[in-house]
């Protein structure tokens, strides 16, 4: 999510100019869920979260969906929530809320009133102890320390896990009110009533349109086209 662009279009991540890609940690091949994130939540970077004793890492709450179709980049899930991890990633608090597509197979067998996080253990053993490894782990081949966890790497429940939600939606909300600094993220939208960063329907698309002629006159682009030109197969 591209939190510093105008409508924070979803696009692949960059570090120092250069495409970024998740390191494989063994024995896994990339994510082992569906990664994804809440919308309308933020976790404020000038804020200490009680709870961890870090601020926030800027950025919308994330989510784990353990469900078991992968779901194409983009795609709007509804899930039902199961817990959540305290993640401190490199000195910032960064929330992973554990979350099952709603109409996943399996989300009818974790149906615990209060304890989902105990049925993920016992219908997907080894599920979330390799959740754990993965994220202590996943920033080493980059040359960086392991990551830590608030409470000793405990998954919180559900009800726990709504309340974090509940407080980084009510971080969000003062974000596009203009209430905190958010720094160079852009707050542009088209539904927020009384937000001043809203804007009309019309400017938004011609945010979007914008955007396209930059995809379609853009170097690198017309590069590609004058390569396929000059490698076409004779007739």
């Amino acid at each position: 999510i591209a939190t510093e662009e105008p409508l924070n279009p979803i696009k692949h991540d960059t570090k120092k100019g250069k495409l970024r890609y998740v390191a494989n940690i063994f024995p896994h091949k990339g994510y082992i869920w569906n990664y994804g994130a809440l919308p309308q939540t933020w976790e404020d970077p000038n804020h200490t979260d009680n709870l961890t004793g870090c601020c926030g890492d800027n950025d919308p709450i994330d989510v784990c969906e353990i469900g078991s179709k992968v779901h194409p980049s983009g795609e709007i899930v509804q899930v039902k929530v199961l817990g959540v991890l305290g993640l401190v990633d490199e000195g910032e608090t960064d929330w992973k809320i554990i979350a099952i597509s709603a109409d996943d197979p399996e989300a009818q067998k974790i149906h615990g009133k209060y304890f989902y996080i105990d049925d993920v253990k016992k219908h997907k053993p080894g599920y979330l102890e390799a959740t754990i490894d993965w994220f202590q782990l996943y920033k080493v081949p980059d040359g960086k320390p392991e990551n830590h966890f608030a409470f000793n790497g405990e998954f919180k429940n559900k009800d726990f896990a709504v309340e974090i939600i509940k407080s980084t939606h009510e971080h969000w909300k003062a974000l596009l009110h203009k209430k905190v600094d958010g720094g160079a993220i852009k707050c542009t939208n088209i539904l927020v009533s009384g937000s001043p960063f809203c804007c009309s329907e019309e400017d938004a698309r011609s945010i979007v349109q914008r955007v396209r002629m930059f995809t379609i006159f853009h170097p690198f682009f017309l590069l590609m086209i004058n390569w396929k030109r000059l490698f076409r197969a004779p007739k």
